[in-house]
């Protein structure tokens, strides 16, 4: 019998709760019957057809603190219908990939009516995420109640309620008991092992296991390394101008560790159902303002921004800031060789011991600007965010400036002073402070705040004299403090910054890679414990790939082999072989990075090509679910490329 959303009840009392709401301690009970009733309406009424409650009845309201805030749920034909709207891809009991729908579930491996895992937890709450951000003004001109809140047919109600400052903030709710299991087997047992990527998968989603999947092998790419700095370190550690073999080694290594990456990470997000899974259109962000009209790529109504207002935000507003930001940023650096020229004319001036110990102050300084005015950066990106109308401005300009602020001396040093003393100085000041201060910062500080907080919240509870269970009471109340997970851009911009010190001046400081394992294998650990005791549960992301940070490490990596080739050329042991001629020197160098650029663009099309067979044999299975091929034929219809005839007869 077919199972339709009609049919489902709402009224059940009782459920396991999947994710709060908090709404502001001023919010009019007319605001709150309304979103209730629009929570809880049935599909066809325009509803999300969830299960909702407050945490604390009429009587616990009278005894705890009320914070006005509510439990959302569903039943678990809402949710598999659920996954079937957003397109979850499941794997067969023939062993191939589909898209799940209600009407076939029990061709899919695991399913069982009586089973309640074949979703998991993160996929329930990414389902009833989707759903409430789906909720649609219908007929509405306002929130009721604020009448300065503007609705138009078809705009995000839980966006706009978020925006007007009625509703807080939505998070998803830990599993204590799933999350006690995760930790035992990833991080509270310090031991050199894998990570259980597929279970960080299975709680925290595809987008965070992914970062944690590059972490993993991002840290074992750079043993090798490692293995060739330590020796090269020890017996070459005086002769600064001995670096050609690393350097060489350096051009392959930056290459093939990424093409390598694709392949692994194609072959986990084939595993996890989202290589292939639909990408719907994004709506509008929340700040985005323009006159309603039909968008000719959706064909929704939504807001429209002029192109050409566009483009004057961007010239006029966010490039001339990003300038100014980069001007600040050789200033400070030209304040730092300044710093060194001081602390070099000191030691020449005594030489004592302690003089020498301050020759590395200047680099530590320096080190800890740039932090300070990457996080300052950072907020002010995320404003200027709202100037931009495409995240690839703002990704484009953030990874500028973090570039330039980062490794601008070095290259200055490199190539204008051509130091490789200073530039093996500065490196590792560099690298070792930036890592110091990330774990500090990111991980160790917010911890123990989060303690501290915690126990305030438990004395609190333990306090109250009422009668009733105050465990879930607790839980909320503490996780509704904890700070938000922006996201994984942070730490794969820490990566970034790595993979750019190793592979762009490793050469002349071989243990870079060394301290760079040491860190990631810290970082590992206490990222984990940044995930599940310092942030509120993050909402799980399907995720294919890395996305747009796979092509900032594709950048840097070209980067290095022109940065690598060039300090091969100004080595003295090549410089030997061409005593007169410098020309034909800079010819050969040129030569040898055409030929591995050429050599490092080959690879990922013979990848590409064997993939290829794989993901279109899987893809064509997938077309002969009658879903699938009603979606091909609408979409098809609605372009006339295909004949009615023909659509009929693939029907039927």
């Amino acid at each position: 019998m077919k199972v339709t959303l009609s049919a489902l009840d709402t009224s059940e009392s009782s459920f396991t709760p999947l994710v709060v709401i908090e709404l502001a301690q001023d919010v009019k009970e007319e605001t709150k019957e309304w979103l209730k009733n629009r929570i809880i309406a049935k599909k066809k009424d325009g509803g999300a057809q969830l299960l909702f409650r407050p945490l604390l009845n009429k009587y616990e309201q009278e005894t705890l603190e009320n914070q006005n805030l509510y439990l959302v749920g569903a039943s678990k034909i809402r949710m598999l219908l659920g996954a079937e709207a957003v397109g979850l891809v499941k794997e067969c009991n023939d062993n191939t990939m589909r898209a799940f729908t209600y009407r076939t579930r029990q061709n899919f491996k695991g399913f069982d009516d009586n089973n309640d895992d074949f979703l998991t937890m993160a996929e329930c709450q990414f389902i009833i995420k989707h759903e409430l951000e789906n909720l649609r003004a219908k007929g509405e001109k306002m929130i009721p109640g604020y009448p300065q809140a503007k609705l138009y047919p078809g705009k995000s109600l839980l966006r706009r309620l978020l925006t007007s400052g009625i509703v807080i903030q939505v998070f998803p709710l830990h599993d204590s008991e799933a999350l006690k299991k995760l930790e035992d087997t990833w991080y509270t047992r310090f031991a050199l092992k894998y990570q259980p990527i597929d279970s960080i998968r299975g709680y925290f989603g595809e987008t965070i296991a992914l970062y944690f999947g590059f972490l993993e092998y991002f840290t074992f790419a750079l043993i090798p390394m490692a293995v060739i700095g330590l020796p090269y370190y020890l017996f070459v550690w005086e002769d600064y101008d001995k670096y050609v073999i690393f350097a060489s080694f350096n051009l392959i290594w930056s290459t093939v560790i990424l093409e390598v990456w694709k392949r692994g990470c194609a072959n986990m997000t084939y595993r996890w159902g989202t290589l292939l899974m639909k990408r719907k259109f994004e709506e509008p962000r929340p700040g985005f303002h323009g006159v309603l009209g039909i968008n000719s790529i959706t064909g929704k109504e939504e807001p429209l921004y002029p192109s050409y207002k566009r483009q004057l935000r961007i010239y006029l507003v966010s490039l001339p800031f990003v300038c100014l930001c980069l001007y600040f940023s050789l200033y400070v650096m030209m304040i730092y060789f300044d710093m060194e020229v001081w602390a070099l004319g000191l030691h020449e001036n005594s030489g004592s011991e302690w003089t020498s110990v301050l020759l590395y102050v200047p680099s530590i300084i320096y080190a800890i600007v740039i932090e300070i005015m990457n996080r300052l950066y950072r907020y002010a990106a995320d404003t200027l965010k709202q100037c931009l109308t495409l995240i690839f401005f703002f990704f484009f300009f953030f990874w500028q400036f973090n570039f330039l602020n980062c490794f601008a001396s070095l290259f200055y040093i490199a190539f204008v002073l051509k130091d490789m003393k200073l530039l093996r100085q500065s490196l590792a000041t560099l690298l070792i402070t930036s890592q110091i201060l990330n774990q500090i910062m990111e991980s160790f500080l917010p911890y123990w705040l989060q303690r501290k907080h915690g126990v305030r919240v438990k004395r609190k509870v333990q306090a109250l004299k009422a009668d009733i269970d105050a465990t879930l009471y607790e839980q909320v109340i503490l996780e509704k403090e904890m700070g938000t997970y922006l996201g994984t851009f942070d730490d794969y911009l820490e990566l970034f910054l790595q993979f750019g010190y190793v592979s762009l001046f490793s050469c002349v400081y071989p243990l870079a890679a060394a301290f760079a394992v040491l860190n990631n294998f810290t970082e590992v650990n206490s990222d984990a414990l940044k995930m599940c005791r310092v942030f509120k549960r993050p909402f799980s992301e399907p995720s294919a790939n890395i996305g747009v940070w796979q092509l900032a490490f594709e950048t840097m990596s070209v980067i290095s082999v022109v940065t690598n080739c060039a300090l091969i050329g100004m080595s003295p042991q090549v410089n030997a072989v061409f005593p007169e001629s410098k020309a034909d020197l800079i010819l050969i160098v040129v030569a040898v990075e055409v030929t591995v650029s050429i050599l490092r663009f080959s690879i990922p099309k013979q990848c590409c090509l064997a993939r290829v067979d794989w993901l279109l044999e899987d893809f064509l299975v997938n077309l002969e679910q009658e879903q699938e091929w009603c979606n091909i034929l609408k979409y098809a219809e609605n372009l006339k490329t295909i004949p009615t005839s023909t659509q009929s007869r693939a029907l039927s």
